[in-house]
């Protein structure tokens, strides 16, 4: 029931929490009911509901995100610092990109994502960098799912997104213009420690950008994470 939750869906009314997760009206009075108690969603005053801050309290308590977000957050800072724009670090979820830690300058290009929301990984860097280095029977599930067309910059050509991918792990970066927002473009790069890809970290900056000159700062970004969080 709380999948029905999304980017894109952010307050629900009952009856949508209902259809979105193909359960009976009933059933879901009940869950959300106690789910609201227990402060897993909350309800608003229009009788719609979000997410609730329990949630992600516990959810911030995994493990894996907490060291990975406490080894980046300082080059995070230091990128952000130098480079007056926007630095995410994001980590595989399913078949997309989630993300767990964000940081802007207040003179960067603005984005829509927040900590906690999901991301395609065919249209971004950082989701490239996750889907490149990711088994390819991941790509393969995305691939029979359909590619959404975000902007007309999106790569929906299988074959484009498969000699993308190839060239992010022979060179360990990815490039994303325009293909998810009109005027961001990103470069990231991934975060592989002991052979096990943790995550990625990738800057978002307004098109076209200097993502050339970024690219070399973003990877040794990359490499430090990968060493302090092994």
């Amino acid at each position: 029931m709380l999948d029905a939750f999304d980017a894109g869906h952010r307050e629900l009314s009952l009856t949508e929490i209902a259809a979105r997760a193909a359960l009976p009206i009933s059933t879901t009075r009940r869950l959300v009911v106690e789910l609201t108690r227990w402060g897993g969603l909350e309800r608003l005053v229009d009788d719609r509901y979000r997410i609730g801050i329990r949630l992600w309290r516990i959810g911030v308590l995994a493990p894996q995100q907490r060291d990975l977000v406490a080894a980046a957050r300082p080059l995070m800072q230091d990128l952000c610092s130098a480079t007056r724009e926007t630095v995410q670090v994001m980590v595989l979820d399913g078949q997309e990109a989630l993300c767990i830690e964000k940081l802007s300058a207040e003179s960067a290009n603005p984005t829509a994502t927040e900590v906690g929301e999901r991301l395609p990984l065919y249209a971004t860097a950082v989701g490239k960098c996750l889907l490149a280095f990711s088994p390819r029977d991941l790509l393969v599930q995305i691939l029979d799912r359909g590619i959404t067309r975000h902007t007309q910059y999106t790569v929906t050509q299988p074959g484009q997104l498969v000699r993308q991918l190839k060239e992010v792990r022979a060179n360990g970066i990815a490039w994303s213009r325009e293909e998810m927002t009109l005027g961001a473009v990103s470069v990231a790069a991934p975060i592989i420690s002991g052979g096990v890809l943790r995550g990625a970290i990738g800057i978002v900056v307004r098109a076209p950008g200097q993502l050339d000159a970024l690219a070399p700062a973003v990877r040794t970004a990359s490499l430090s994470i990968s060493r302090a969080v092994m």
